[in-house]
């Protein structure tokens, strides 16, 4: 039985991220030690979320059978590591649509906490690796935190004074180590 979340972005966090998007199952490719540590997480008794802007589907770049196909793969990587996500919510919306759900707004986290019984979103942490996730897990009261794969490197260049309260990581296997090794993180 899980008893605490933690929330992931996807892109940049989990796999590799691409400027041109991660348009088909082939274009995603896993972060290496991403699957350990959503593991050594389910492990600890965590729910693993997972909250993605994916803004390709209204570009038409790609289709819902393509995202679903995605994050097939994403959830059997995760599942042969031995973990296992618990819930993968999206907003397919265009950045100028003006939307609820778009990170950095805090509607995909409050989706998450609603879909796992109305977690408190104040005890997780949001792990992400751009400004609008930081900005969306203060927006929805998460804990957040920046890893400098994808556009993380970036996001600590242009976005320094925001981010001085912010733990930052290599990667999501180092962010979830020290968590886990840390009681009092929590």
């Amino acid at each position: 039985m899980y008893s605490k979340l933690i929330i992931l972005d996807r892109d940049g966090v989990i796999n590799e991220d691409s400027d041109a998007y991660i348009k088909s199952e082939s274009e995603w490719r896993l972060i290496p030690g991403s699957d350990q540590a959503i593991k050594s997480l389910c492990d600890a008794g965590y729910y693993v979320a997972v909250a993605t802007n994916q803004s390709g589907l209204a570009r038409g770049l790609f289709d819902q059978a393509q995202l679903e196909k995605i994050h097939y793969k994403m959830n059997h990587k995760v599942e042969a590591a031995g973990g296992k996500i618990s819930d993968i919510v999206y907003c397919p919306h265009h950045p100028d649509d003006e939307c609820e759900c778009r990170k950095p707004k805090p509607g995909l986290l409050l989706k998450i906490s609603e879909h796992l019984d109305n977690h408190r979103l104040n005890e997780c942490y949001f792990i992400g690796d751009s400004i609008s996730d930081i900005r969306a897990a203060r927006a929805a009261n998460c804990k957040p935190i920046l890893v400098l794969t994808g556009k993380g490197h970036n996001t600590l260049l242009s976005n320094g004074n925001e981010l001085m309260d912010v733990p930052i990581y290599e990667n999501l296997f180092e962010a979830v180590n020290e968590l886990l090794e840390t009681p009092s993180f929590f």
